[in-house]
């Protein structure tokens, strides 16, 4: 390496990679709408969320350990804990509870504020919407107040504040997910989901649930996709999204979530749902259309302001270089010679 060389931490994904991820997003999520409904049929919401979780995370950190990759500091689980206490007890796990009296099209109809809600809580961490993206999030707003008027929602108002604030909750730990100390990669989506079933399953021993194996193949069938394609594949794709490339693109899920789950829901479920669903969801994806837009108008602009030139380095001089997150992770290590590393 010479000693003027640009230090480069890691490249941005190929665009086939963030394509490949926002589809697992997209499509499988929208089908684990109803396979939660049909999981809770043979077992209590926490129970279902703590081992689904339990099994995934520690399939993904065993792979890691045989590939002989690190786990992580205690700092990290601490952090690894909080965001998925967020994402997956209270946000997952609220889905599961509100099943029960709400139907899953309805359920993922409401959830598609979850964009809005992202951008709400990046102004509390000071990077407060523009103009554009405060008129989305009225339209959103909007939207919403639509669906809860209708026979959907209305009917259990205690089904409807848990998606709220399961809602509330995903979308704080996806924006704090990018602020704590968190292994990148799978290390760190494992961390998240081993840590959260665990606390899933304290959470369903101080409520008292059953403990019992669902006896049902169907219940089965419904678990084992949650773990695999929900958990796994589903999961990892959405954190690596807003690990490596931006939260908000991430949130876009919310775009094709919703009809999704909608057909899965009429198809499999048998499912109907009131006008006021119907007319409401495409206001609420109008209102994110329009987040989608402001941001990347004010991306663009952002990329046409001239930025300073690149850090070169002296030879044997100590550098700081910031992760995916923009976190500073502390000196850079030189190898013993200027050659190309091994």
């Amino acid at each position: 390496m010479s000693p003027n060389a640009q230090l480069t931490v890691s490249a941005k994904p190929s665009g086939w990679l963030i394509a490949v991820c926002l589809l697992a997003v997209y499509i499988i999520w929208g089908t684990t709408y109803f396979a939660i409904k049909v999981g809770i049929e043979g077992a209590a919401p926490f129970f279902l969320v703590g081992t689904r979780f339990v099994v995934a995370g520690g399939l993904l950190l065993a792979w890691q350990a045989i590939r002989g990759q690190p786990m992580p500091a205690a700092r990290q689980w601490r952090g690894a804990a909080l965001v998925g206490f967020l994402l997956l007890v209270v946000g997952n796990g609220g889905v599961a509870v509100a099943e029960h009296s709400v139907s899953s099209g309805a359920t993922v109809a409401l959830i598609s504020v979850m964009p809005l809600a992202t951008a709400l809580w990046s102004g509390v961490f000071g990077e407060w919407p523009r103009r554009w993206t405060w008129a989305a999030i009225v339209v959103g707003g909007l939207g919403a107040a639509v669906m809860l008027m209708g026979r959907d929602l209305q009917g259990s108002v205690g089904g409807t504040l848990v998606i709220l604030l399961g809602t509330t909750c995903w979308s704080l730990g996806t924006v704090l997910s990018r602020r704590v100390d968190i292994p990148h990669g799978p290390t760190g989506f494992g961390a998240e989901m081993l840590t959260a079933g665990v606390l899933a399953l304290g959470v369903s021993a101080a409520l008292g649930e059953h403990w019992a194996l669902p006896i049902s193949p169907r219940v089965w069938w419904a678990w084992v996709y949650l773990v695999v394609f929900g958990s796994v594949v589903g999961f990892s794709a959405y954190r690596f999204v807003v690990e490596r490339v931006s939260a908000t693109l991430a949130s876009t899920y919310a775009y094709v979530n919703p009809p999704v789950a909608l057909f899965v829901g009429w198809w499999l479920g048998n499912e109907s749902f009131s006008a006021n669903t119907l007319v409401g969801l495409p206001i609420v994806l109008a209102g994110v259309g329009l987040l989608a837009w402001a941001q990347a108008r004010a991306q663009g602009i952002s990329d046409s302001v001239p930025k300073a030139a690149p850090m070169t380095l002296a030879k044997g001089e100590p550098a700081c270089i910031s992760d995916a997150t923009n976190r500073r992770v502390g000196p850079v290590e030189r190898p013993a010679t200027d050659g190309q590393a091994g």
